[in-house]
């Protein structure tokens, strides 16, 4: 029996030649083993300037964790953002984030953890082999896209340090680069950008340490160089720009949680029978498929369509006091 998360949405199924095609991985140059081609060196530069323009990541499918739902078009991808150091408005990553310097990288990984350490970017490409995987991203403002990132289970980097026994939560910190990040200036959050999981959901397969998409880098505008993809939560538990990792015993407080309590909880999980208190959370438009001014056709579906996968971390907890 097919799993239901894995099965096709009729006609809406895009042709993986036809996407591929698009993007064919340079074969030559590659660098000691880290599926980077296209470069000189195993750093990273920011994914909207020329020069870096033919960096690739080489990853393989892993048809296990992909949907097949129908791609949401690369323009949209990497245009359409929530990346509020850049600003509010959704275009504003795009046209801002160019100026966010990106090499070196290093993110640190620290807290309840026998074996402290700071990765360069370059050690964390090394730590596992890359793998492709197709997400749904869910928005909490109704819409959601489909994309094939590019990483490895963020479990791979948390086993390097061995949790201690206390560790219970990841707390995740983003950066700041307040030259390069016009939205600092704002007082809608209080920065830097902080989110958080439980340690059994960071150490879920499913939670994804993430380098790229469409076969390229992150653009800046989307992550660069390392965010978080966790896709049966809202987008905003995804972190983006990591530069820290800090385990913990007592439960962190994330960013929109600290701000607003009433519409953002911890959890964040896609759950279509708590509506945010401005709007509905049941039904979604995919971005890029849909039409803008059309009623959503598509039902939101309990955690993101990956109920399977993860129903069981929650056993026993109130889905609506915990949202």
């Amino acid at each position: 029996m097919r799993n239901r998360w894995n099965e096709p949405l009729g006609s809406e199924i895009t042709s993986k030649t036809v996407w591929r095609q698009r993007r064919q991985l340079l074969s030559a140059g590659a660098l000691l083993g880290l599926g980077l081609t296209g470069a000189t060196r195993p750093g990273f530069a920011s994914a909207n300037t020329p020069e870096s323009s033919d960096l690739r990541l080489d990853a393989t499918l892993n048809p296990t964790f992909s949907v097949m739902d129908a791609l949401t078009p690369e323009r949209v991808v990497t245009g359409y953002n929530n990346f509020y150091e850049f600003g509010t408005s959704k275009s504003d990553p795009a046209r801002y984030a160019s100026a966010m310097q990106t090499d070196p990288w290093s993110v640190r990984v620290e807290g309840e953890v026998l074996k402290p350490k700071t990765f360069a970017l370059e050690d964390l490409l090394k730590l596992s082999g890359m793998q492709e995987r197709i997400y749904r991203l869910r928005c909490v403002e109704g819409w959601s896209m489909v994309i094939p990132w590019i990483g490895y289970p963020l479990s791979d980097l948390l086993k390097q340090v061995e949790p201690t026994g206390n560790a219970k939560y990841v707390e995740f910190v983003t950066d700041m680069q307040p030259k390069a990040m016009p939205g600092l200036k704002s007082r809608i959050l209080n920065w830097p950008y902080r989110e958080g999981l439980r340690l059994d959901e960071a150490m879920n397969p499913l939670t994804l340490l993430t380098f790229g998409l469409y076969g390229e880098v992150l653009p800046n505008q989307n992550g660069a160089p390392v965010r978080l993809v966790v896709p049966w939560k809202y987008g905003f538990k995804s972190a983006k720009s990591i530069v820290t990792i800090r385990l913990t015993e007592k439960q962190p407080v994330s960013s929109w949680e600290e701000v607003a309590p009433h519409e953002y909880g911890f959890y964040a999980n896609v759950n279509p029978e708590v509506s945010h208190p401005r709007w509905s959370q049941a039904r979604e438009r995919r971005l890029g498929n849909d039409s803008v001014f059309g009623p959503s056709p598509r039902a939101t579906l309990m955690f993101n369509g990956y109920a399977d996968q993860v129903a069981s971390l929650y056993s026993g907890l109130d889905l609506r006091k915990n949202y």
